[in-house]
């Protein structure tokens, strides 16, 4: 896939899927709270970016011990068991 297909659609994705999550709704809260959506801004951008680097490294990194298929079966059954702990958690 062509590089810049591969950005623009991860960027699409990961958009539309942070619309609205936690963290958009605390960064919203802490601007409000702060008065400084600068530093909020750049505190959240700088925690977003972090984590998306180990993510794709890690992601990248167990795919040398794990098969893809493999791997994707396992996320997939992560996801699903947050989900189960979200609901239940209160």
């Amino acid at each position: 896939m062509d590089k810049i297909k591969i950005l623009l659609s991860v960027f699409g994705v990961i958009f539309l899927a942070e619309l609205g999550d936690k963290t958009q709704l605390a960064v919203l809260t802490l601007s409000v709270k702060t008065k400084s959506p600068f530093y909020v801004f750049l505190g959240a951008s700088l925690a977003l970016a972090l984590v998306s680097f180990i993510g794709a490294y890690l992601g990248e990194a167990l795919t040398r011990y794990i098969p893809r298929d493999t791997l994707e079966k396992i996320v997939g059954l992560i996801f699903i068991l947050v989900g189960i702990w979200t609901i239940f958690k209160d």
